[in-house]
């Protein structure tokens, strides 16, 4: 014990972020280890790494429709729902950033609120209007919804971006001859990027974890993989290594997400909107 007082300081300003990074990677590695153990190890006793490795939980869930199904239409109905998000946020956020009118703070303060809502609050009113209309149980009913959430989301974030942008540009192009579209594709969102990546990470993570709205709206054909993990209970119990193995493939698409937003979302840390 003697010894560790002479330890160099950097190696202790080291230590702590490492300490800090194992202890939030502890429970993805756990998630993993579980993927790989049957559900009888995983409930027999306690272990890093699996006694006994398998890929059966992973081969189900490749194997078997109602789990693969529900992947794909998680990621149509997030997807969907991030291109429409971002398709009404942008005009929206352009206008709040270079036009003032009556009432323009209180309508973008109004926006917000519909962000902070829960979402069990609209919960009743989407069921009775999409089984009304014939949206019941399909992957845009559940885009739609998470379109009343994320699109204040968006504008907030992307007006933020856009009203750094100097009004002299929109000038300088209206003189060279540039029609709005032209310009607005052309030139305005090359300048914005960043903050059109940062509004489609949140988009695109908060419908990808949103599951109250996703399972009301759904059952058989549009059903989600959150709303199949929370039906994998069998005669013997619940299944955890399959449950496991759905959660790390859950995982995935946000990561690789976050690995090409990751520069655009620092940027938007820096400018205050994230």
């Amino acid at each position: 014990m003697d010894g560790l007082r002479f330890l160099p300081r950097r190696f202790w300003i080291a230590l702590i972020p490492i300490l800090y990074i194992a202890f939030l990677l502890l429970p993805i590695w756990w998630l993993i280890s579980m993927s790989f153990k049957t559900t009888n190890e995983i409930l027999g006793g306690f272990s890093l790494f699996p006694q006994t490795w398998t890929i059966e939980n992973y081969m189900v869930i490749f194997t078997d429709p109602t789990w693969y199904s529900g992947y794909i239409n998680s990621i149509t109905y997030v997807v969907l729902n991030t291109v429409l998000s971002l398709a009404v946020a942008l005009p929206a956020a352009y206008a709040f950033s270079r036009y003032r009118f009556t009432g323009d703070k209180h309508l973008f303060f109004w926006l917000l609120t519909n962000r902070m809502a829960p979402p069990a609050v609209f919960a009743l009113p989407f069921f009775q209007l999409y089984s009304a209309v014939g949206l019941f149980d399909t992957p845009l009913a559940v885009a739609l919804a998470h379109c009343l959430f994320n699109i204040p989301l968006a504008v907030w974030i992307l007006e933020g971006f856009m009203s750094s942008v100097p009004k002299e540009l929109d000038e300088t192009a209206y003189v060279d001859g540039y029609s709005f579209p032209r310009f607005f594709v052309t030139i305005f969102l090359p300048n914005i990027k960043a903050g059109v990546g940062v509004a489609a990470f949140f988009c695109f993570m908060f419908s990808w974890v949103e599951m109250l709205l996703a399972k009301t709206l759904t059952a058989v054909h549009a059903k989600p993989i959150v709303a199949t993990m929370t039906r994998t209970a069998s005669t013997s119990g619940y299944e955890l290594g399959l449950l496991a193995a759905a959660g790390v493939l859950t995982i995935i698409p946000g990561a690789i997400v976050i690995w090409f937003v990751r520069n655009y979302i620092a940027k938007g840390f820096a400018l205050g909107r994230v």
